[in-house]
């Protein structure tokens, strides 16, 4: 079972019947391929407006180049400060843009806070040309955290932004997941509440590697095509990008997969809150699960990693769990009655620490009691 992260599952069967299907015959490189044009009707009629779309394989290259695009060399880009640009993407923003600086805002759930982003926004760029000048603000939707921006939280900091004479990039790596759980359409979550650009993600939601940036101002591309060949994301065979996010966008995959995904983390973060020593950090808004353990839980669950029930202990601070379809293997262990997680560790005791088999020997003799009590069945 895996739930390390939403990065670990396979591909949607879909995407990969549309791989296959493409890769009969030849067509045209570099882009120049019907399926790559016709993302361009495709991503407009999803976004009510035209828009300027470039596939990239991964979400770091999506982020890192949209915000160079909107970025200069001696420019801020102001974003959470635990924001995937920030802290996961190994300074790509930052070399991708010639030297911009990020610049991190705090703010509780993963969401930049509006007051703290105008205070500092009102001490940058005052030194001139002794200090770096903002130019952009990214958001993530949804967060780091789990969490989803309201309609109204977006519109609070695109207005801010907006009176900074800042641009807006959106990271929507899990783009879907927060735009099924708010009920909204895409227009509504984006160019309509004042985004720029758009990081599109599919590779979370069902893509083997495909994301997309989309420009709803295409005025706005700029030099953007010849920054995506200089980081080699102009792929020759560019149609194996192009045709998953079709298959993704075809019959509305992309939200089925993500409204799955979402059920899946709320059925399995209220399985966790009957689990004693588990406390979620926060409510489940999107497809992902964050809870903190105690550490006798915690040491029960690292013993639980070790024998394949990866993502069990993420953390000895917090544990993150993205969902997929095994889920209810663990949802069904955890239930009274449930005992194929012992029997796995009992067949497996050979390989368990001491304090490992403490542990399970506490935890057997509890499930003893209960069973003379009469509180479990045979086979428990």
């Amino acid at each position: 079972m895996i739930f390390t992260s939403d990065n670990a599952f396979g591909v949607a069967p879909e995407i990969l019947e549309a791989l296959g299907r493409v890769n009969g015959g030849g067509a045209a490189s570099y882009g120049e391929d019907e399926i790559t044009k016709g993302l361009q009707n495709r991503f407009s009629d999803v976004f009510e407006r035209d828009v300027a779309v470039f596939p990239v394989a991964t979400g770091t290259a999506a982020n890192s180049l949209a915000l160079a695009t909107l970025t200069p060399p001696y420019g801020a880009i102001l974003c959470h400060e635990v924001a995937h640009v920030n802290v996961d993407e190994c300074g790509a923003p930052e070399m991708f843009s010639g030297g911009a600086k990020l610049i991190g805002i705090g703010g509780s759930g993963g969401k930049i806070n509006s007051d703290a982003l105008v205070t500092r926004l009102e001490s940058l760029g005052q030194k001139g040309v002794h200090q770096v000048q903002p130019r952009c603000l990214t958001i993530t939707q949804s967060n780091e955290a789990g969490g989803i921006y309201s309609l109204e939280e977006l519109r609070r900091l695109t207005g801010i932004a907006r009176d900074f004479d800042l641009k807006v990039h959106m990271d929507g790596a899990r783009f879907a997941n927060a735009l099924v759980s708010l009920g909204c359409s895409p227009a509504e979550m984006t160019w309509k509440l004042g985004v720029d650009v758009l990081s599109f993600g599919a590779t979370k939601n069902g893509a083997m590697a495909a994301e997309a940036v989309v420009f709803f101002d295409p005025a706005l591309v700029g030099d953007f095509e010849f920054r995506r060949k200089r980081a080699g994301h102009l792929f020759s065979k560019m149609r194996f990008l192009s045709v998953q996010l079709e298959a993704y966008l075809k019959n509305d995959l992309w939200l089925k997969n993500a409204r799955h995904a979402n059920a899946a983390a709320k059925r399995m973060a209220d399985g966790l809150k009957a689990i004693e020593g588990i406390e979620l950090v926060s409510e489940v808004a999107a497809n992902e699960v964050f809870a903190m353990k105690t550490m006798k839980t915690l040491v029960a669950l690292t013993m639980l990693s070790t024998l394949g029930l990866s993502g069990a202990a993420y953390a000895a601070g917090d544990a993150k769990t993205a969902c997929r379809a095994d889920y209810e293997k663990l949802c069904k262990d955890t239930q009274p009655g449930g005992g194929r997680i012992m029997k796995c560790l009992k067949a497996n005791e050979d390989q368990l620490s001491q304090p490992c088999k403490d542990a399970m020997a506490g935890a057997e003799e509890k499930m003893m009691e209960k069973k003379e009590q009469g509180g479990m069945g045979e086979g428990q």
